[in-house]
């Protein structure tokens, strides 16, 4: 949906990654590698940005010390004095959401769940000690691939558990530490089959 706004996937995809680590840096040949677009595409993108305001070019001092190609390479950081920032941020995360719904509607449909909670990244608490949540009969291979994807269109890493129903609930009857600080905090249920159900 946003690239036909913005007129580039790989301005759209090069922006989320931007704005889920506003405090970074990166160079082109990193910038290529995590968004999976050709370093040209990327390049042309970037000046883009950098026209426009989005994003600010440098490159750091101790980079520039060196010698041989890592002395040449050009970082570039978000700009969040750019006057249109916060609107910008603001129509990236709410394009997220449909982002996320088709990322869980797949999930959904790969597997028999008993339940999928969203935590973490998802509801802004990077302390969490995953992002999703995931109990049930799912093809692990397939969710990797999916997660994989996922990630590459919102920029930034997810961190997932899968659990089998019986060992979600050995792991709640001894009291496990990693379980209970999931169940206790903020999240996204978006399947929950476990209720007076031991299995």
């Amino acid at each position: 949906m946003l690239e036909h706004l913005f007129g580039s996937k790989t301005r759209v995809r090069l922006l989320r990654l931007f704005l889920h680590h506003p405090e970074e840096s990166f160079f082109v040949r990193e910038l290529s590698r995590k968004t999976h677009f050709q370093m040209n595409a990327v390049r042309r993108e970037l000046d883009n940005l950098v026209k426009f305001g989005c994003l600010v070019e440098s490159k750091p001092q101790a980079v520039q010390a060196e010698k041989g190609p890592s002395g040449q390479r050009r970082y570039y950081k978000l700009n969040t004095d750019f006057v249109l920032y916060p609107e910008l941020r603001a129509l990236l995360l709410k394009s997220q959401v449909l982002l996320e719904q088709n990322f869980v509607k797949r999930i959904q449909d790969m597997g028999s769940l008993k339940y999928l909670a969203l935590t973490g990244r998802f509801v802004d608490d990077a302390a969490l000690p995953t992002d999703l949540l995931v109990i049930g009969k799912v093809n692990r291979e397939r969710l990797e691939r999916l997660i994989r994807d996922f990630e590459r269109e919102l920029g930034a890493s997810v961190r997932f558990t899968v659990l089998t129903g019986s060992e979600f609930q050995y792991r709640k009857q001894v009291g496990d530490k990693f379980i209970y600080s999931i169940l206790e905090a903020k999240k996204i249920v978006v399947v929950d089959e476990l209720a007076g159900n031991e299995t």
